[in-house]
């Protein structure tokens, strides 16, 4: 069966025909990756941090999807004038989720903002601004990310490999518990992932906007491993695809 693969989504103004309003959006190559993998993509727009572990128990797998600036108050920093305004709901909605995912085991994958909030929620900081991490405004660039080898990420891919990227914040210190497994030519940490058991993996690019599908197979595999293990408990309780059921039912 195709696991079922959550990944969380902006809410911002957005226009499309006749309409300009606030709307929960993703880009669509997040879960055309998603699917290309071999999963099912769910789009999970914010909500309250209450439901986190209710929406984990249904997933298989969780992306946390790139986006807005981390609030630097959520690591104990005052604001940096370069860092963007602040999307306090979508913070707190994907700190419970990740939480959520690491007390169940769930596969976790933090694509650049969720990386950031991987390590801003286990402990660490991020630097507010590094400079020649996008191609220009509004346009992804790309560089080379080199494996730790004896890592996750190392098995993934064990070669330097050009990655798509975009973004201005990076992490400073990394958290309790968290390894880097990759590193720009620059030094800038690329990829962290946890320490001991379970499958939890944070980029600091953007897999979804190449053609490079190694991360979010891995991810997908995790997932499919998760669910045949007893994951996703409150999902197959109620009767989910698996079991000739539908989601929610």
């Amino acid at each position: 069966m195709k696991p079922l693969i959550g990944v969380t989504t902006y809410l911002d103004q957005a226009a499309w025909g006749v309409w300009r309003m606030p709307a929960a959006l993703l880009p669509a190559a997040y879960p055309d990756h998603v699917q290309r993998a071999g999963g099912i993509a769910a789009l999970l727009p914010p909500d309250s941090a209450q439901e986190a572990a209710h929406v984990v128990a249904r997933l298989d797998g969780l992306v946390i999807a790139g986006g807005a600036d981390v609030e630097p108050v959520r690591y104990g920093a005052e604001r940096d004038p370069r860092t963007g305004p602040p999307a306090r709901e979508r913070d707190a909605w994907e700190l419970a989720l990740i939480h959520a995912a690491l007390a169940s085991g769930t596969p976790l994958l933090g694509v650049c903002r969720g990386m950031q909030l991987l390590n801003v929620a286990l402990g660490g900081t991020l630097h507010q601004h590094v400079d020649g991490h996008t191609g220009g405004t509004g346009v992804i660039g790309a560089h080379l990310v080199k494996p730790v080898p004896g890592t996750r990420y190392a098995a993934i891919a064990p070669e330097a490999t050009e990655v798509p990227t975009y973004h201005h914040q990076v992490v400073d210190r990394t958290a309790p518990g968290l390894t880097v497994s990759a590193h720009a030519e620059d030094g800038t940490v690329e990829a962290l992932e946890r320490d001991g058991g379970g499958w939890v993996l944070g980029v600091q690019w953007h897999p979804e906007m190449g053609t490079d599908l190694r991360v979010l197979r891995a991810l997908v595999a995790a997932a499919r491993e998760h669910a045949a293990g007893g994951g996703s408990v409150q999902r197959r309780a109620q009767g989910g695809p698996e079991h000739g059921g539908r989601l929610g039912e």
